[in-house]
């Protein structure tokens, strides 16, 4: 967790004068402890465990901490931090909404009878064999794990092998669990940043994705901010992503839709009950002087949010990945790309020593940058042309 909305948001809450306290089942947190100077506090708890949440809570008030919020940025807890904080009378997103998004399943359910919906099928292994040829006649289409939280359980499947390979892959890994497979909608992917707010629900920012296939996986290279989305394609997007969003009756809380669009109807690929992670909160800051994260806080907090746009400025987040793996030696070229015309953001993930992999999931993304320009086109240049001085040299 070097970066990422969960990071900007204990180091924000900390600035707000808040004392910080997080609740994590991952042991190197918990080792590197000295790493996290905007954590007052760090308790090991078993988050998959609700009594043991519950008692880390019931902890804390015995320590005469007055708890204001209960928060999660991960997409397995945030419905279960919005619970915690109903259970412990917090002003809190809406649970129930939340939790719906936080299952791929659940969410096409929700959807179901609506226009938002790819064709899909539900596969697991009682009825595989009976879904097969169906399923065969959707390719290509997109296998993903109905819990998965990540590019690591979704795959795209073009063929029947790819389709029977990542199938069984899915299938030995979550032997009791449901997958969906997927028309794949070709087009261009685009991220659409929400907000919810006493029932208001606030566009954000639409972002338009960039996305590489690298063994049947999705990785996603670059963000684009659109600063003008009045057009007509885009208008229709703010409807669509309004009526979605009723419909899983989110009142208040954050989440990101990831939307493309099928002979100009837009289709939900995937929903989030949360901003995006990596650098989005940078980026929506320096291209539209948003600090969303912030904002998430103070609604949670029951403050004053402000959402609006303090200016528009074309702006571009580009990532990188490695074409061959190898153990990190040194990096070289961090002032060059810093000085780069444009820009404004650099984050570089790996340490010397550290095991570095081509890009089979998100987590194999290991620097960006985020670079403004006068027009889009001219942003994402600075952003890639940046990027390029940033070498890696494997030992």
């Amino acid at each position: 967790m070097k970066s990422g909305s969960s990071r900007d948001a204990l180091r924000t809450a900390q600035e707000m004068g808040y004392v910080t306290c997080l609740l994590t089942k991952n042991t190197e947190h918990i080792k590197k402890q000295s790493e996290f100077p905007e954590v007052s506090l760090m308790y090991y708890v078993d988050l998959d465990y609700l009594p043991e949440v519950r008692n880390a809570i019931m902890t804390l008030k015995a320590q005469n901490h007055a708890i204001y919020a209960i928060v999660s940025f991960v997409d397995p807890y945030c419905g279960l931090a919005a619970q915690l904080s109903e259970e412990n009378r917090l002003e809190s997103f809406t649970a129930s909404a939340l939790y719906k998004m936080e299952n791929k399943l659940v969410t096409r359910e929700v959807l179901e009878d609506t226009p938002y919906n790819p064709r899909y099928l539900v596969v697991n292994a009682k009825n595989r064999e009976q879904t097969e040829k169906k399923a065969e006649a959707m390719l290509p289409l997109v296998l993903k794990y109905v819990e998965s939280n990540g590019s690591r359980d979704v795959f795209l499947c073009k063929t029947k092998e790819d389709y029977r390979r990542f199938l069984n892959r899915l299938l030995r890994n979550y032997p009791r669990g449901n997958v969906l497979a997927e028309e794949f909608i070709d087009g261009r992917q685009v991220i659409v940043e929400v907000l919810a707010t006493n029932g208001t629900i606030n566009i954000i920012a639409i972002i338009e994705q960039e996305i590489m296939i690298n063994r049947n996986h999705f990785i996603v290279t670059g963000y684009n901010l659109v600063t003008k989305d009045e057009t007509e394609n885009y208008r229709k997007l703010k409807a669509d992503v309004k009526k979605i969003i009723e419909k899983f009756g989110l009142v208040n809380g954050p989440c990101h839709l990831e939307m493309r669009c099928l002979n100009g109807e837009w289709k939900v690929i995937e929903m989030n009950p949360r901003i995006s992670g990596g650098g989005m909160n940078q980026l929506l800051s320096i291209g539209l002087g948003i600090n969303l994260v912030k904002e998430t806080l103070n609604l949670a907090l029951d403050e004053k949010v402000t959402l609006e746009p303090k200016y528009r400025i074309p702006t571009f987040a580009q990532y990188l990945t490695v074409k061959r793996g190898g153990v990190l030696a040194r990096i070289t070229g961090k002032n060059q790309v810093s000085q780069s015309p444009g820009v404004r953001f650099v984050f570089i993930k790996p340490r010397r020593g550290k095991q570095l992999y081509p890009p089979i999931n998100l987590g194999n993304r290991y620097a960006y940058v985020i670079a403004t320009g006068e027009t889009g086109e001219e942003a994402k240049t600075n952003a890639q042309k940046a990027l390029e001085k940033l070498k890696f040299h494997y030992y």
